[in-house]
């Protein structure tokens, strides 16, 4: 088994339990509240697993270059594009086929990797990417009791449009963040994808802070005193973000996005297992198209 798979299904573990813990601090913060948790307790975590990493091998940091800084900026703010669009979505009458639009994340990255590094996915992937893609569209759709003939009908309403930019968002920032950790490839591949995370972490709790300190200025005092929580929170999302990163410098950003959809299994199973419920019929066979895409994405060449 290479490398990259049981890192990527370990970030998809630590990514359902960030979202759990997330959970729990909405009643306590607000939305955007909630969301900065995950950057501002993550960012010193990311920076001491980077100095961890240079004092265990003895090796000088990395020099960040004009094309490192250029690609953590892009998916840096990309992915928080992104998570506006998604809030966005919520307000919306066509709120579910936008969401499900949002899910094509996965072909994007793959169209995103092929124009922006060159990175041409073979036939077989290819095949379990798209495979993977109408699961989770069947499972997106199907609480709503929504059809594909209505995704497709509504491919220009307003919503429509706002998830597919969400999902080109995330595709670029994925692939942004695998470019900027190639760049400094010399490094080894921890190091690069450590760097790149802590680079990527700060910025965005940079960005975050200075809109709460002026939109939501109360909002940070209490931030800061649900550390309890947000530090864990901050520390599985350090966690998982650290697998993502290193996942996406070893593969594919594409392959590593399909098989993070593995996340929906963990999701599903612990909905049966732990809480006893039922799942509906599209659901049930778009967990299947998910678990075929995922085993075609492993075997194939």
């Amino acid at each position: 088994m290479e490398l990259w798979v049981p890192i990527t299904i370990g970030a998809a573990f630590l990514q359902n339990l960030r979202s759990a813990l997330q959970k729990h601090l909405t009643g306590q913060l607000s939305t955007v509240g909630a969301t900065a948790a995950r950057f501002v307790y993550a960012a010193p975590l990311a920076l001491a697993y980077v100095l961890l990493l240079a004092q265990a091998s003895g090796s000088p940091l990395p020099a960040p270059n004009a094309a490192f800084l250029g690609h953590v900026v892009l998916g840096g703010l990309l992915q928080i594009v992104a998570t506006a669009c998604l809030i966005r979505l919520f307000a919306m009458r066509n709120f579910a086929v936008g969401t499900a639009l949002a899910k094509t994340e996965v072909v994007q990255a793959a169209l995103f990797g092929l124009v922006i590094l060159g990175e041409r996915p073979s036939a077989a992937a290819v095949a379990a990417i798209l495979i993977s893609l109408l699961g989770v569209l069947l499972i997106a759709l199907a609480p709503r009791r929504t059809r594909l003939q209505a995704l497709a009908a509504g491919l220009l309403d307003p919503a429509a449009l706002l998830g597919l930019a969400a999902g080109a968002c995330f595709g670029i920032s994925a692939v942004a963040y695998r470019a900027a950790a190639l760049t400094l490839e010399d490094s080894g591949v921890a190091m690069a994808a450590a760097y790149t995370l802590a680079a990527v972490t700060i910025g965005q709790t940079v960005a975050i802070l200075l809109y709460l300190g002026h939109r939501e200025p109360g909002e940070l005092a209490r931030l800061f005193g649900a550390w309890r929580i947000a530090a864990w929170t901050g520390l599985a999302g350090m966690l998982g973000s650290a697998c993502w990163f290193t996942a996406m410098t070893l593969q594919n950003a594409a392959y590593v996005r399909a098989l993070g959809q593995v996340e929906l299994l963990f999701t599903f199973a612990a909905s049966y297992l732990v809480f006893g419920e039922r799942s509906r019929r599209g659901e049930l066979v778009g967990i299947a198209l998910v678990a075929i895409g995922i085993l075609l994405l492993l075997l194939g060449p």
